[in-house]
């Protein structure tokens, strides 16, 4: 099956180089079907691809062949950017996109662990460094399981749930979505029309697991600070806590302060060096999120330097 990236056809509308010649950067590159469209726009542009899964490198390595030494693929996360430009002695790019999402390719590889619909190992990490889902849900104490459920899943039976997770852990490790999907079920029952009980759980696993956002401010402000003037950035997000981050980067890096409003003095850093093109962040039309059901949480900010 090939691999369609979400909001494709807003992400090409939006991301123009700012010079013909120039460098692109997918920060996230993935199976490549952002960058394949970018570089089939733009004949003149170099791209630069930056992702953390070997396997997602080597399956865009393949899609972008055609494209020769227009293409450069680097593993990496996008959170080191500065130190990945740095070692191909690139000062400035002409556009940079990020798609902060998982690519179907992960999630339907049960051998990954990324998704409760399918039995396999309780894995979960993008580039197979560090520690597991199942490391953290086996070794974290019920107080900590808890804030990743709550802080990172926003899920409301965080407390319940990690409380049967360390129960359940006692009798025997925690190492198979199946098993971890059961012990969810002990405390949170399917709902009709509802989405699964899982959804919260995993997502604030893989989050953890992940590292997904630390840094992820640092970075908008590292992608902003090697643009060229009139280049654009854009970030794809699926969740309202990578969203709400990329937002308040932008409005920071416009010139609006976002402290809070008792603050004697301006400590968010805000300085005037963005335009915002995305009032509202793009969202798929009807159409894509019928063709592509993982379409619908996909939000899409743009911001052009100054």
């Amino acid at each position: 099956m090939i691999h369609e990236p979400v909001l494709f056809n807003e992400v090409l509308d939006y991301l123009r180089p700012s010079r013909a010649n120039g460098i692109l950067v997918d920060a996230t590159v993935g199976l490549g079907g952002h960058a394949e469209g970018l570089l089939e726009r733009h004949p003149g542009v170099r791209l630069i691809g930056i992702d953390r899964d070997p396997e997602a490198l080597e399956r865009s390595k393949s899609r972008l062949s055609r494209f020769g030494d227009r293409v450069t693929l680097v593993r990496g996360r996008h959170e080191s950017l500065i130190e990945i430009l740095k070692q191909l002695q690139v000062d400035a790019v002409s556009g940079l996109l990020a798609d902060l999402g998982v690519s179907s390719m992960q999630l339907d590889d049960a051998g990954r662990g990324f998704s409760f619909r399918f039995d396999g190992p309780l894995d979960m990490r993008m580039g197979g460094e560090g520690r597991s889902a199942a490391d953290l849900v086996n070794s974290l104490e019920e107080h900590e399981l808890t804030k990743i459920l709550r802080d990172y899943g926003e899920e409301r039976m965080a407390r319940g749930i990690a409380r049967a997770i360390v129960k359940a852990r006692n009798e025997a490790p925690i190492v198979t979505t199946t098993r971890l999907t059961e012990v969810i079920r002990t405390v949170k029952r399917p709902r009709y029309n509802e989405i699964d009980p899982s959804t919260l759980t995993f997502q604030a696993l893989r989050i953890a697991t992940n590292e997904e956002l630390t840094g992820l401010e640092r970075f908008v402000d590292d992608a902003v600070s090697v643009l060229e003037s009139g280049a654009r950035l854009a970030i794809i997000s699926f969740h309202s806590l990578e969203d709400r981050i990329v937002k308040r980067a932008f409005r920071r890096l416009k010139g609006e302060c976002t402290c809070p409003p008792n603050l004697p003095v301006c400590g968010c850093g805000a300085k005037s060096e963005l335009e915002i093109l995305t009032g509202r962040p793009v969202i798929a039309s009807e159409e894509e999120e019928e063709r592509n059901p993982r379409s619908r949480s996909a939000k899409l900010r743009v911001a052009e330097k100054k």
